[in-house]
């Protein structure tokens, strides 16, 4: 689950930053750099910002999901410590006293 989930976010994030280098900017004509008639005629009779605005959401929101869930995906995942400690083998040392410490 957690490797499908982070191909497709890849995927989305890739479209969405191709999307959004398709949209014109606001002083520039969408008619200028694919031909103005063939952007009418294939993008509807609104152009092509309302079908790009469109499109861009839908891309924005699924990113988003999918980063939600890649966090809860990793958050949930089993941290195993190398480290297991029971009351069994760990055992209480009494600190040394001076009498016992090697004389150097």
């Amino acid at each position: 689950m957690h490797t499908f989930l982070t191909v497709l976010h890849v995927i989305v994030g890739l479209f969405l930053i191709l999307v959004i280098l398709l949209q014109a900017g606001k002083g520039a004509a969408m008619g200028a750099s694919l031909g103005s008639a063939g952007s009418q005629a294939m993008f509807g009779s609104s152009g092509a910002g309302n079908f790009l605005t469109k499109l861009t959401t839908a891309a924005a929101i699924t990113f988003m999901v999918t980063s939600l869930s890649l966090a809860v995906v990793s958050s949930k995942k089993d941290q195993d410590s190398v480290i297991t400690e029971t009351e069994e083998t760990t055992e209480q040392v009494p600190p040394a006293t001076k009498e016992e410490l090697p004389v150097k």
